[in-house]
């Protein structure tokens, strides 16, 4: 039986955003829950440096950098969801395996989806503990780089993973592997469960794929067996 993602289950949302394709992803922001049951989101100004040198400014809704919002944050982040109503609903729930009891928690629709729109660059990123139950669905980051020719990785593969002290550009990193081949980067935020105490029994199923000559996206589902 399913454990159902509670509120232990991540420590808040980052916000994060990225040029376009293949650039470098910023965390730019959080949105937490607080036990008063209150919602807050406020910038984080090292990463909003970061990302205004490639040409981020704001969210559009919430426009002062130095300001904590609170009030109806979720709300206005929670327009990124997708709507119930629509035909396809459950097809979304399905991939994304929503757990049917959390579906109308709006943070936790956020945590679980991204929040992902294809207008924008934007994607919310929850810092998962590795508890027991725990599942999330993640796609690999450096694809661009890697370039891996179509069919190297199938839908239901096992994949490995190595944390990379090492790298300058996230002190969180971790590589992902089929067998002896490097094929990406765990993304930014959820790359920090793989660091935590009983992260050892992380597994990586390959959920999904999108590939046209080469490999452009690597959905896994990781869960704690």
């Amino acid at each position: 039986m399913r454990l159902h993602l509670a509120m232990h289950s991540f420590e808040a949302i980052y916000l994060s955003w990225k040029r376009g394709q293949g650039k470098v992803r910023h965390v730019i922001g959080v949105l937490k829950k607080h036990p008063t049951g209150k919602y807050t989101f406020q910038y984080d100004k090292q990463g909003v440096e970061k990302a205004q040198k490639e040409g981020f400014s704001t969210y559009t809704e919430f426009p002062d950098l130095e300001q904590t919002y609170n009030g109806t944050v979720l709300d206005v982040f929670a327009q990124r969801l997708m709507k119930s109503e629509r035909s396809d609903i459950q097809s979304f729930y399905d991939f994304w395996e929503i757990d049917p009891y959390q579906k109308d928690d709006k943070y936790y629709m956020l945590a679980h989806t991204q929040g992902l729109l294809p207008t924008d660059n934007f994607e919310f990123l929850a810092d998962y503990n590795p508890v027991n139950g725990l599942y999330f669905l993640t796609d690999l980051a450096h694809l661009t780089e890697v370039k891996l020719p179509a069919g190297t990785v199938k839908v239901g593969d096992r994949l490995t993973y190595k944390l990379d002290h090492a790298n300058e550009y996230d002190d969180k990193a971790v590589k992902v592997f089929k067998g002896d081949l490097e094929v990406g980067f765990i993304k930014k935020i959820h790359s920090r469960v793989f660091y935590k105490e009983g992260a050892d029994k992380l597994v990586l199923t390959v959920k999904a794929i999108e590939q046209n000559g080469v490999i452009r996206r690597i959905f896994l589902k990781v869960e704690k067996s």
